[in-house]
């Protein structure tokens, strides 16, 4: 899955977080970052700021800011 800035994400699951986002929140891609520790750091609509790990957080893309997306 190719995530960009301006995605929008929907959180399934954050299991390895001492404390999570809720699941079932949405959330705008800020930032990702690449390597062997990748994170996609996302401006979720609750007001705070977190990372999803990929393989590890279970999420997925509902949109894009600029396509309309929610």
């Amino acid at each position: 899955m190719q995530v960009r800035p301006g995605d929008r994400v929907r959180l399934l699951a954050m299991p390895s977080d001492p404390d999570p986002i809720e699941a079932g929140s949405t959330g705008t891609v800020e930032s990702v970052t690449s390597g062997p520790c990748g994170q996609i750091w996302v401006k979720w609509d609750n007001g705070r700021s977190l990372a999803l790990i990929p393989g590890i957080d279970v999420f997925q893309l509902i949109g894009h800011v600029n396509d309309g997306g929610e």
